[in-house]
């Protein structure tokens, strides 16, 4: 069978579905591209979701009315992490069945557990999971736990993978390679392609997974016929879009045993919006 998969990180679900700026005009202009599309999943990081019931439950009858044909399981930062921080969502079509679901804690360091990073849905024949991995912020803040929380997570989808075949996407904050970024040079040192991330996203591969879009489309660079390769572009800079100055940090994973099904990885085209774009997996298992 033949699934159709999309990852977004939406950076606010609040500020997409309710804004009145001309950003939120842009992020809803990508939901209706994504709906378009009609994936069997879809996948949603750093939803930053209110605990006040009445603004949660607003914005997921907003959801529920753009996507009818949807189940759909969402996961906040809880304390003693921050309130609309981080979350991860994922809706998938009425028509697959039922999936068993769970809300994995990791043993990462804390508050990490408690932020709402992961969500897995089992299949019959595989897992699909999503991800919102934590931003190291520097090496002298949090790198280290970032350290630790991806060890956890390589340990984490390892179990899955000892089960059957997974899925697994997201924002992983991690440009792996240096054609994985515009400017890999000035960026060193820099929060997603420091030394040490890069190679634990190498012991992550090296467990077990494959990058979809490397497995199709090689040592591409920059473009992709006519869409970027780069899934992120910093909002503080006016021209990184226009200048396809951006970063490769999101991702579809997929075990190897499964990696010959794989028939198109690739980013969704944004136009003007920057940020985070979403990512496409087809693939047959």
């Amino acid at each position: 069978m033949t699934y159709q998969l999309i990852s977004w990180n939406i950076d606010s679900l609040n500020a997409a579905l309710t804004g009145t700026s001309e950003r939120a005009a842009l992020s809803l202009a990508v939901i209706d591209s994504i709906i378009k599309c009609s994936p069997d999943i879809l996948a949603i990081q750093e939803t930053k979701l209110s605990d006040d019931p009445k603004k949660l439950n607003k914005i997921l009858t907003l959801l529920g009315q753009k996507f009818p044909d949807y189940e759909l399981v969402h996961r906040m930062s809880t304390p003693p992490a921050r309130k609309g921080y981080a979350g991860t969502m994922m809706l998938y079509k009425k028509t697959l069945q039922t999936p068993l679901i769970s809300y994995p804690e990791i043993n990462a360091p804390e508050p990490m557990d408690c932020e709402g990073r992961i969500i897995t849905l089992e299949f019959p024949d595989f897992f699909a999971t999503t991800v919102y991995t934590p931003n190291s912020q520097g090496r002298e803040k949090r790198l280290s736990a970032r350290g630790q929380w991806d060890d956890a997570y390589r340990n984490y989808l390892k179990s899955l993978d000892e089960k059957k075949p997974v899925l697994a996407c997201g924002d992983f904050n991690a440009a792996y390679t240096e054609i994985d970024l515009a400017n890999p040079a000035a960026n060193h040192e820099s929060p997603g392609f420091f030394d040490e991330e890069r190679e634990k996203f190498g012991d992550l591969l090296a467990a077990g997974f494959t990058d979809s879009f490397r497995y199709l489309h090689g040592n591409v660079e920059k473009m992709l016929d006519d869409v970027s390769i780069y899934t992120w572009f910093a909002q503080r800079v006016k021209t990184a879009k226009a200048n396809n100055s951006g970063w490769r940090i999101d991702y579809w994973l997929v075990s190897n045993r499964v990696a010959n099904g794989i028939i198109t990885s690739r980013p969704i085209n944004t136009g003007e919006r920057k940020d985070h774009v979403p990512i496409l997996l087809e693939i047959e298992l």
